[in-house]
């Protein structure tokens, strides 16, 4: 039975069951910042469980793409040694949603299993939490299992959990026995491939409260999850996952392109390895992840280069993984078109990660053999976390690589220290706080000899609204050079998301101070000013607190241009882009984001464009601020993995174009940020490309800067072609002089025919005209005679013969008579006047023959 075929009974069986056939979700869950990837098929379900949202149907079934590579989820390490755990599968699953209940999915599950698929009864075991006697009890009464093949477990095994609070239940696995011993009960939930769990039926009833109580829900649900491969092994009768049909056709691809056969388990386990991460790449980065430097992205660089690293082992030692996308095409994608549809970009960043970590991963390896050989000879099995840390700093080697390395020769890592190594790491990046796109040391915190004590009451922000308040001093604090102010009401603009501080001043009746600096200390914002030296700011007093306005709205027009520039880049380049760094000042703009390739010219230019018109069809801006997490999600405001939300979160909109998550400063309109330009595009990391752009004034500052540029350019362009006519000149003058000479050896030799002067000769000419100059110029310098002139011309013959006056008149000798017999020696022909005459031929190899002959063809005509 094909793995097609399996999946399609599943769907087909619970549609007749009157169940809602779903696609799957992304196995990218970008509308879920708690999760790095879909690892179950509940995910999309989420908010039905948790009361907050609903569907249109009660019942569901789908198979959903799963990734499980980190948390409690974690099978990495298990891939490729084992035969059924995987970093990528499908997960089969039926939902009901407060219909029906226990009853309906065990009897289902059964009557799927044991009468459409025929699995044998005697081998399968059904497991049930030690409390769900309801459970129990179904399995009994509504199934035809061995009684003795119902097991009770406890919590670990048997209770299925959200989070630490939230919906739970218990659950009821179904395992089957596939070795010799499958009537043996102490074999399951053991953790062995001879009994294996292949369906988990969790029932929904429960919701645990902050206490850890349990309260029954009002309504219950049923959520189940099979695991596709597992089943597939089972119906096909193989004893590991990889030798069905979901994997062989990857693994043969392996096998031919490295010449390896499937044979040895050597040669096995890497083979796995690649089948298996390539299918997590692959549809990771089809539903718009990207390999990076956190996040999920480091998670698909991690798999990457492992699988890069497993190449090495066949002697695949060129980019090889991206040439099996294509294998994987033809066999998932009528389930998941994404896959053909997304096929050529997936390629491009694989291969283009495979290159860049391919100039590493030798001199890696070369290291940790060096690490071994050191530690051979002290008789050690731990590989220091220094080396650890280095082979990850350097090279690029994640550190379950190295593990993985380690492990195949019988070695361990020292992970603390490693782990050790990587908090002093961050901890120096930490102290180490430099204002974006300045070198300048930003504040971070009141400075250590200052006594601190807990500030009653906080700072509301009035800077969204207005660049000038009035407000009263909190408390002041202060060292040997400046005094910290902190205010009841500010419009200054704390460092914060990539838009950089405002400067302004603190204004008290005549009395203004310029504000250097500010920084949050818990609510509070912190501004520093120099030294009151007079000592009129206290505690209680009321002042202005002004921003530098012009400067402000420079800030507000790039930073709300970076959100129009990231729309753009979405559409123009695909949803993988997202965020990846940024800094907004009052000059520039520049953001950093996920992308595997240089943009082309006519990218930038698509992308120029889509903002400019945007921002012309003057977009008012909705502030959607203390917006609920969820309510927010719902309104599909842009957001991304690894940011920190709070429960209440705020939303910048511009019209239809984009909506995004922001607690930053903007613009009223997106006319008012004016024109916008992209200056320069680079990349920056692997994976990781930076724009830095300029709008409104900053564009006239742009151009005549160009304009100035295009100035100085033109300037210094005469200046070279002044240079470059008196070079010519030069040149020219020494070229004539250099073929000049040449004239003079012709003339120091000559011959006769029957008492007339013949000078000849061979001659570099660059051309007819120059060939015919040289022959005037011989003829100038001739008394009497005849000269005659060849010269390689473009792989042709060129010729020329001059006739001095006298004896055009007492010999009646003609130029173009001689020239004309001369070039049918070299296949050709010409003629001319008397004085001077030139013909052409095309047999380059007959000019010594054709230069010989001058004498007898000048007698002839005597």
């Amino acid at each position: 039975m094909i793995s097609h075929k399996i999946r399609q009974q599943f769907l087909d069986f619970f549609k007749n069951k009157k169940h809602k056939i779903v696609h799957s979700a992304p196995v990218v869950p970008f509308d879920d910042p708690t999760l790095l990837f879909t690892n179950a098929g509940m995910n999309q379900f989420k908010d039905v469980f948790l009361g907050t949202g609903s569907r249109e149907y009660k019942r569901a079934a789908d198979t959903q793409k799963c990734i499980r590579v980190s948390g409690k989820h974690n099978d990495l390490e298990e891939v490729g040694y084992d035969t059924y755990h995987h970093t990528f599968f499908e997960m089969l699953g039926n939902w009901s949603f407060g219909d029906y209940y226990k009853a309906e999915a065990i009897e289902w599950a059964w009557e799927l299993l044991t009468k459409v698929w025929k699995l044998p009864k005697e081998r399968l075991w059904a497991t049930v939490y030690k409390d769900d006697n309801e459970a129990f009890e179904l399995w009994n009464t509504k199934t035809d299992i061995n009684p003795n093949h119902i097991l009770k477990f406890g919590e670990k095994d048997n209770f299925w959990e959200m989070g630490e609070t939230g919906p739970c239940g218990p659950c009821s696995e179904i395992h089957i026995s596939v070795g010799d011993d499958y009537d043996n009960p102490a074999l399951v939930n053991a953790g062995v491939p001879e009994c294996i769990e292949i369906w988990n039926l969790v029932f929904i009833q429960y919701n645990r409260d902050e206490n850890g109580t349990l309260h029954e829900l009002p309504a219950k649900h049923v959520d189940t999850g099979m695991g596709f491969e597992r089943v597939c092994a089972i119906l096909q009768k193989k004893t590991s996952n990889y030798d069905t049909d979901v994997f062989t056709p990857l693994i043969n691809e392996v096998a031919k392109l490295s010449k390896v056969k499937y044979e040895k388990e050597e040669d096995r386990i890497p083979m796995r390895v690649i089948a298996d991460h390539i299918r997590a790449l692959t549809f990771a980065i089809a539903d718009g992840a990207v390999p990076g430097n956190d996040g999920r992205g480091y998670v698909l660089r991690r798999i990457l280069r492992r699988a890069a690293r497993y190449g090495r082992k066949l002697n695949l030692k060129e980019p090889f993984l991206y040439k099996l996308v294509d294998v994987l095409s033809e066999t998932m994608s009528e389930v998941f078109p994404e896959v053909k549809e997304k096929k050529e970009y997936v390629k491009k960043v694989i291969k283009a990660e495979e290159e860049s970590f391919n100039a590493t991963l030798d001199r890696g390896i070369e290291l940790f053999d060096e690490v071994v050989i050191r530690l051979q000879k002290k008789k050690d099995k731990l590989i220091p976390g220094d080396d650890v840390f280095k082979l990850y700093d350097t090279f690029g080697f994640p550190v379950d690589l190295t593990n993985v390395m380690a492990r195949e020769i019988g070695l361990t890592i020292d992970e603390d220290g490693f782990n050790k190594l990587m908090s002093e790491q961050k901890e120096r990046s930490r102290n180490v706080v430099v204002r974006p796109g300045t070198g300048v040391l930003k504040y971070t915190g009141y400075p250590p000899e200052i006594s601190i004590k807990k500030i009653k009451g906080r700072t509301t922000f009035t800077g969204y609204d207005e660049m000038k308040s009035e407000a009263t001093v909190i408390d002041l604090k202060r060292d040997k050079q400046n005094d910290f102010v902190i205010l009841d009401k500010s419009p200054f603009y704390v460092e914060s998301g990539g838009q950089t501080d405002d400067t302004g001043s603190l204004i008290l009746n005549d009395n203004v101070f310029n504000v250097n600096d500010v920084f949050k200390v818990d609510n509070q914002i912190v501004h520093i000013i120099d030294n009151d030296e007079k000592g009129i700011i206290k505690p209680g007093i009321e002042l202005i607190a002004e921003i530098d306005s012009k400067r402000r709205w420079d800030i507000m027009r790039n930073h709300s241009a970076t959100h129009f520039l990231h729309k753009a880049l979405r559409m123009v380049l695909g949803t993988h882009v997202q965020q990846a760094g940024s800094y907004v000042g009052p000059d520039r703009l520049r953001f950093d984001f996920s992308h595997y390739s240089k943009l082309a010219a006519a990218e930038i230019f698509e992308i120029e464009t889509i903002v400019n018109e945007q921002l012309r069809r003057n977009l008012q801006m909705m502030h959607h601020r203390d917006t609920p997490f969820e309510e927010a999600k719902k309104m599909g405001a842009l957001m991304f993995f690894g940011d920190k939300y709070g429960d209440k979160v705020n939303v910048v909109q511009f019209g239809d174009f984009t909506m995004e998550f922001c607690g930053g400063t903007h613009v009223k309109n997106s006319s008012e940020i004016g024109l916008f330009k992209i200056i320069s595009e680079a990349s920056i990391a692997s994976g990781v490309r930076r724009i830095e752009a300029v709008t409104g004034a900053g564009v006239e500052k742009y151009i005549q800067s160009q304009l100035e540029q295009m100035k100085k350019s033109e300037q210094r362009v005469e200046e070279l072609l002044d240079i470059k006519k008196k070079l010519e000149k030069e040149i020219a003058e020494l070229r004539i002089n250099e073929k000049l000479e040449q004239l003079d050896h012709i003339l120091s030799i000559h011959s006769d025919a029957k008492g007339i002067l013949i000078y000849k000769g061979r001659v570099i000419a660059d051309n007819m005209d120059e060939l015919k100059s040289f022959g005037d110029e011989l003829r100038n310098k001739i008394k009497s005679g005849i000269g005659v002139l060849v010269s390689q011309i473009d792989d042709k013959v060129g010729i020329v013969a001059v006739v001095s006056d006298d004896l055009i008149k007492e010999k009646k000798l003609c130029a173009g008579n001689i020239v004309g017999e001369l070039a049918k020696l070299v296949g050709g022909g010409g003629g001319g006047r008397s004085h001077l005459a030139t013909a052409g031929g095309k047999d380059v190899s007959g000019i010594p023959s054709a230069l010989s002959k001058v004498e007898k063809i000048v007698g002839g005509f005597l």
